[in-house]
């Protein structure tokens, strides 16, 4: 199961202790944002992305949408998002855990400067209902290797 992945992973950073699971589930920001008890803005939505032969995934803030225009002068190419299908094979997470640790070998990680704005933000933890609870830096450093970019827009 992806979440046991993810706690591995967490516990060498010492961060396990940082994984929250619910009964329902948080497998999208409306669901996350009900089940953390906080705004949607500050769930980190795992936005999964083919870039050549890799997968691209963009961690954002919940409020944030892909702005084409940044994701064609940062990537070379235009946003193309993975079919919910291709997710698990490709990521190592099934849709609705899809995080930004654990991953699989050919997957990059980029964590888009709209989550900055937060101190705690929550991103998934591998599975349809979890979640981590991390500043911004924490995330970074969970995620690494990883690279801050610019691809969104907000509302």
């Amino acid at each position: 199961m992806a979440i046991d992945g993810v706690r591995a992973h967490l516990r060498a950073l010492g961060m396990e202790d940082r994984v929250l699971e619910f009964e329902a589930s948080s497998a999208t920001v409306d669901l996350a944002a009900q089940a953390v008890g906080c705004e949607p803005a500050r769930i980190a939505k795992t936005l999964s992305f083919h870039v050549g032969e890799r997968v691209a995934l963009v961690v954002a803030a919940g409020d944030a949408r892909i702005d084409n225009p940044k994701f064609k002068a940062r990537f070379g190419c235009k946003a193309k998002m993975l079919r919910a299908e291709e997710a698990e094979p490709l990521i190592g997470h099934g849709v609705g855990g899809v995080c930004p640790f654990a991953v699989n070998d050919a997957v990059d990680v980029y964590l888009d400067e709209s989550l900055r704005r937060f101190d705690v933000v929550y991103p998934a933890a591998g599975s349809a209902s979890s979640a981590v609870r991390l500043s911004p830096d924490e995330l970074a450093r969970c995620a690494e290797p990883c690279t801050w970019v610019d691809v969104c827009k907000l509302p």
